[in-house]
């Protein structure tokens, strides 16, 4: 893993080299023109019409993966990709006679997708993307089919570009001017998010944005058909290309994304749960339960048993598999706590209690920032939550707790009361359902804690089962005021 030093180096080297070998070789006598317009229609075509392939494919992921950072991701290269083809079959003397369409294509192709990247560095919990998020299946099909309306607008009637002026003086600069400020938003926001969780995704997004600056100075300093000129091109598709490689690398490794067509058969929750576990959410369930040895695969089970409960409440599709992602990842904010704070076996001192008593709001931030959805945010900010309204970090009551946090609440308590921590041993299921019964009206949510009950009662051999095989010691013990 890289120091940020190296961070930084890398990401100097990977802007520096392309723009200082554009400045040696623009004007120099190697800049020879290169009129091949013959290369530049199939070669540019056929790369970008291929971009343009694995940016649907990618956002038909993030569809699966219930990440509207993806969908942002796929809509800014869909973007970029399909401009792109539309600037090479553009070329003049082929389909079409028109010398401004190629340019002004590829200017709109940079514009479009800088604003999409700049969506993609919001955080989840801002009301454009919340409003975004509720629409995430659609926007990919819309927003293509909007391009395709501005490509065929473009191809039809190419006058048009002479009304734009991306091509010309001041407004090409403007545009420039806007390309680099929202562009280098867009990387110091990834970068910031790729130094606390050093996901591959962030930093190819770095690296893509800072060329598509480069790509951009490019296009409006540069001689068409100069040797220098060409280099953008190779910029831009490359910026394609590391983004996908980028999600591969988090994603592909877990095969969640193959997984993922096994939806449909849930007889086994465990196949549920890792069908969901992308790479991102394994790295982080892994990190935080390597700084606990009492909690060894207690995301899993909690999402698990919340799976389960929220299959007992009727939870739709797209619900569960909020609540597997959420309940992954639920307790990842005590990755901010101290080791002798979280594994102290006496009390806590209230300074103590009160960083414990943080990692909901700490997980909240972090996973806000890596694209989480709403629902999934809810489960990690509000699982300590009380019905009554004595939880925390936010203080909420009966249904003001969003219901998916109210059901995880049971299971995080259950499999708390089960397991051994550093405070007491593991209680027995029998003693673990009494507190759980006795909390209702108070710690929990009545209708959650009767469904979980029924649960029981239904499919007890699954909770004999997995209690056999989480690794504790059934010895009952007093109930701790505040499970942590």
């Amino acid at each position: 893993m890289l120091n940020n030093t190296g961070v930084y180096a890398r990401l100097a080297i990977s802007m520096l080299v392309p723009l200082l070998g554009y400045l040696a070789l623009r004007g120099s006598s190697l800049d020879k023109s290169i009129d091949a317009p013959h290369e530049h229609f199939y070669i540019v075509s056929l790369v970008a019409g291929l971009a343009f392939a694995l940016a649907i494919a990618v956002g038909l992921v993030a569809i699966k993966l219930r990440n509207i950072k993806i969908s942002f991701l796929s809509l800014s290269y869909v973007s970029l990709a399909s401009m792109f083809v539309l600037h090479g079959l553009a070329t003049p003397g082929f389909l079409m006679h028109h010398s401004q369409m190629g340019g002004v294509a590829a200017q709109l192709s940079v514009v479009l997708a800088v604003i999409w990247l700049w969506l993609s560095s919001l955080s989840v919990d801002q009301p454009l993307i919340k409003w975004f998020a509720q629409w995430q299946a659609m926007l990919l099909p819309v927003w293509t089919a909007v391009l395709a309306v501005i490509c065929a607008v473009l191809w039809l009637a190419p006058d048009i570009t002479h009304y734009v002026h991306l091509k010309e003086s001041p407004v090409k600069w403007y545009v420039t001017v806007f390309v680099f400020v929202v562009n280098g938003w867009t990387m110091y926001r990834y970068l910031q998010t790729y130094l606390s969780s050093r996901f591959p995704l962030q930093l190819s997004i770095v690296h893509s944005t800072g060329w598509m600056i480069i790509a951009q100075f490019i296009i409006v300093s540069g001689t068409q058909w100069n040797l220098s000129w060409w280099l953008y091109h190779f910029l831009l598709l490359a910026s394609v290309i590391i983004m996908v490689a980028g999600i591969v690398s988090q994603y592909l490794s877990s095969k969640s994304i193959s997984a993922s067509v096994k939806l449909m058969f849930r007889a086994n929750p465990r196949d549920w749960i890792n069908t969901y576990m992308s790479t991102s959410v394994r790295e982080l369930v892994m990190t935080t339960e390597a700084r606990d040895s009492y909690t060894a695969g207690h995301n899993y089970r909690v999402a698990l048993y919340a799976l389960k409960l929220g299959e007992e409440m009727g939870l739709s599709s797209s619900e569960l598999r909020a609540i597997a992602q959420g309940g992954l990842v639920h307790d990842v904010g005590k990755l901010r706590i101290p080791d002798f704070i979280l594994n102290k076996p006496g009390k806590l001192t209230p300074e103590e209690r009160l960083q414990i008593e943080g990692h909901p709001v700490s997980g909240y931030d972090l996973c806000k920032r890596l694209g989480f959805m709403h629902e999934e945010l809810s489960v990690i900010r509000s699982h300590h939550e009380k019905w009554d309204g004595t939880g925390y970090p936010d203080g909420l009551s009966g249904e003001q707790i969003p219901l998916l946090a109210r059901i995880t609440a049971v299971a995080d308590v259950y499999d708390a009361l089960t397991s051994s921590r550093s405070y007491r041993k593991a209680m027995t299921h029998e003693a673990a359902m009494d507190i759980i019964v006795k909390e209702s009206g108070k710690h929990f949510d009545p209708s959650c804690v009767e469904a979980w009950q029924k649960l029981v009662l239904e499919q007890l051999p699954f909770f004999e089962e997995t209690l056999r095989n989480s690794p504790h010691l059934k010895l009952e013990r007093r109930y701790r005021d505040s499970i942590i």
